[in-house]
């Protein structure tokens, strides 16, 4: 078997087509959640904290001192950059939370469309033929 046939045959496999179209929605849906974040999420909670930002919260690992971050990476000092990492963490939660509202969201309209009542089906060819007699022998003296 030819190295192209066996990749074409690979290629065309339905778990990586899923796969492909998995991930392009993925990408689709964290420019979502990132935009619902910096754009929906963040302004009012900067409003309400402060605009707090821990990113230059830092200890030197040494025994000159520095006023900015910028200041210690300048001169290529060892720092431990605590306030960074507490940002991270803060971010993480908050686009965590942000999934998890959307993801409660999909699941809400899912249950409202799941328990919509299903149409009852068409009556058959017989039913509606026994429903003609039963019409026409209400009509009949």
């Amino acid at each position: 078997m030819s190295v192209t046939k066996e990749f074409k045959e690979f290629a065309m496999r339905g778990n990586v087509i899923d796969m492909a179209v998995g991930f392009i929605i993925g990408g689709a849906f964290g420019k979502i959640v990132s935009s619902l974040v910096s754009d929906v999420i963040m302004p009012p909670l900067g409003v309400l904290t402060g605009s707090m930002d821990f990113s230059e919260r830092f200890i030197t690992l040494g025994k000159v001192r520095f006023d900015t971050l910028a200041e210690a990476k300048a001169a290529n000092a060892a720092t431990l950059n605590y306030g960074m990492f507490l940002n991270n963490v803060i971010n993480f939660l908050i686009v965590a939370f942000a999934i998890f509202l959307v993801v409660k969201a999909i699941n809400l309209a899912r249950k409202k469309e799941a328990a919509k009542p299903a149409e009852p089906p068409a009556p058959s060819t017989q039913e509606k033929l026994l429903m003609e007699i039963r019409d026409a022998l209400k009509k009949s003296p």
